[in-house]
């Protein structure tokens, strides 16, 4: 998929030049807050004079002071080339989301071994799980191969074991996935199972089970904007 370089009020911007392209896990940018509708800063009330300058947090769009909107911080989510101007709520919320972009899509990428199980069959499929470079695909690769288009998906449900009442540590050992199928309304659900043999990583398999619970977050994220 080819890409494009634009210049936004908020910075440069490496794009996919069609947008049916762009990554399932993708922010648009907000609209500012205009200049004439915010007098002060929208964290602290400061007013706005001639020293004192308004600035527009580029995840938001709200209005701040350079005391409450100093942090330069990277924003992934909308492609941004550069570390952008945040305010600090939102540069939270960005520096949590670089360790998904820095770590966890890695590992999504490079895939993990499942015992995978279609709809009401009681019969698994031992499959290498892996989402495609283009974030657009879950790519399942055994004796069957499968593609899912990661907006169709609808629901996961990430299955643990080792709670315990009194509280204790969980591992991550399966999921439940649903998703569409593209031209209709049908509904397909796939169970994902950690292999117990030894030939199976099952380290591996919980790290991209723990990523993949990360990624359906920012996916249902990106559809509530």
């Amino acid at each position: 998929d080819g890409k494009k370089l634009v210049r936004s009020p908020s910075g440069l911007r490496m794009v996919p030049e069609h947008r049916a392209a762009r990554s399932p896990f993708g922010l648009d940018e907000p609209p500012w807050v205009p200049d004439k509708e915010c007098p002060r800063c929208m964290q602290c009330d400061t007013k706005f004079d001639f020293i004192t300058r308004k600035h527009h947090c580029r995840r938001c769009g709200k209005c701040f002071c350079d005391k409450c909107c100093s942090k330069k911080v990277p924003l992934p989510r909308m492609c941004f080339v550069d570390p952008v101007r945040q305010c600090a709520e939102c540069a939270l919320v960005s520096q949590k989301e670089t360790e998904f972009y820095d770590k966890q899509l890695k590992v999504l990428m490079n895939g993990a071994t499942f015992f995978v199980t279609l709809g009401t069959s009681d019969k698994s499929e031992r499959m290498v799980c892996r989402l495609s470079n283009n974030q657009r695909y879950l790519v399942l690769d055994g004796v069957s191969h499968y593609e899912i288009e990661i907006i169709q998906i609808s629901t996961v449900q990430i299955l643990t074991e080792g709670f315990t009442p009194g509280g204790g540590n969980t591992r991550a050992i399966g999921m439940i996935l649903q998703y569409k199928v593209p031209g209709s309304e049908e509904v397909t659900q796939m169970k994902f199972t950690a292999g117990e043999d030894l030939s199976c990583n099952k380290k591996l398999s919980a790290s991209w089970l723990a990523a993949m619970h990360k990624a359906t977050k920012l996916l249902y994220e990106s559809r509530d904007q």
